[in-house]
């Protein structure tokens, strides 16, 4: 799939997740010991006046909505969104009805809700996250931005037409990565505002019974890899950061919130057998970013609970083969000779490390591995291509 293609459709920003049913009578404190009253989620909402600016607002993403449903970077996956909607219902509670899901394939770490109920998961996000609790952790902050009415603050906030577009740019078609990052500059939340949905974020996940250690656990893994590279501004290179600022003291408030909260439910192994259908897609998503110092980071933390994944394995090698560094092809070359003694090695693999031969100056194994991935896959869509690779 073409990176450009790839990033057309897509309807963006972390905004607003929208829902709960019983109440949260756990009080809290900030920052500074001062205990929060006990909060309760709203009653559902009522379809706004369409003369009102947030009527207008549900009007335009009910639009954007019937595109959607059309959009071919959708992931038709019914399983997959009966999965996805069950875990936003665990949050949501009596809000659930108002919801309706979609998986999107676009390979970078966000989710977006509009104020209509169309939740957007991207499929760089499900790769990301390792457990159920995870998951439960971004959309549960996400659905406290949307209960506290925080996009529609920030709306009546904007000022000018240009301003408005941005905002709109956020849930309408965008191309590239950068007007992506520039337009979640329209959206970014207060301090006040993240704070809050932090909290009642964690709430929700320990009411639905999730472990809510995990939001911490979310926001150190994301920054570990938007880092990877020297130098980097995780504010200009990462989607999510336009709108979430990284820093420790966020990790750590998280932390804090989540003290002393029972071991809730991590729901690991559901999670991996509903990713597994899409995961090689998801991973060859990733490497078609071409970060690659970010890719090796987020593939090792998942190799370290899947070893002997013949997809992990491979795709950390396509990294270290793709970037190709000093130490690299070696790194490759060790990832693609574990990845093929695993118990469901890969043929593309046989391909990789043709071209990575080659680029080492062995012809003779780039061949010999060529043709096994040839024998492998006849009827490979770049058979042809490789055939002149042995001549």
């Amino acid at each position: 799939m073409d990176r450009r293609d790839l990033l057309r459709w897509s309807c963006a920003q972390c905004a607003v997740f929208s829902g709960l049913g019983a109440g949260v009578a756990h009080a809290d404190t900030d920052s500074s010991g001062v205990p929060h009253p006990p909060w309760q989620p709203p009653a559902r909402f009522s379809r706004p006046d369409l003369a009102s600016d947030e009527g207008g607002l549900w009007a335009l993403m009910d639009r954007e909505e019937t595109r959607m449903r059309r959009s071919p970077f959708r992931i038709r996956d019914a399983g997959l969104e009966t999965y996805l909607k069950e875990i936003t219902c665990r949050l949501a509670g009596g809000h659930c009805d108002d919801i309706r899901t979609y998986a999107l394939r676009a390979p970078y770490f966000n989710a977006a809700m509009a104020p209509n109920g169309m939740m957007l998961i991207w499929s760089g996000l499900l790769l990301r996250t390792e457990n159920e609790a995870q998951l439960g952790a971004v959309i549960g902050h996400e659905i406290a931005h949307y209960l506290q009415r925080h996009s529609v603050d920030r709306l009546r906030d904007v000022r000018g037409r240009a301003a408005f577009g941005q905002f709109m740019a956020m849930f309408g078609v965008v191309g590239l990565v950068g007007s992506l990052v520039a337009a979640a500059g329209a959206m970014a939340y207060s301090r006040d505002h993240e704070r809050e949905a932090d909290r009642i974020g964690v709430m929700l996940m320990r009411q639905a019974g999730y472990d809510a250690r995990a939001a911490a656990l979310v926001w150190s893994n994301l920054l570990e890899e938007i880092t990877a590279n020297p130098n980097a501004d995780p504010t200009k290179n990462s989607v999510l950061f336009a709108t979430h600022p990284p820093s420790a003291e966020r990790r750590q408030t998280l932390e804090k919130l989540a003290a002393g909260s029972p071991s809730g439910d991590q729901g690991a192994e559901a999670f991996k057998t509903r990713m597994a259908a899409i995961r090689p897609m998801m991973l060859e998503d990733e490497i078609k970013r071409m970060r690659y110092a970010e890719s090796i980071v987020l593939i090792t933390r998942l190799i370290r609970s899947s070893t002997q994944d013949a997809h992990l394995l491979h795709y950390r090698g396509e990294s270290h083969r793709l970037r190709l560094e000093a130490g690299d092809a070696e790194a490759a070359l060790r990832d693609f000779e574990a990845a093929l003694q695993t118990a469901a090695p890969l043929a593309i693999t046989h391909r990789s490390l043709g071209y990575l031969y080659r680029t080492m100056g062995h012809p003779a194994k780039s061949s010999d591995h060529f043709s096994q991935y040839l024998s492998l896959s006849p009827e490979a869509r770049d058979a042809e291509l490789i055939k002149k690779e042995l001549l």
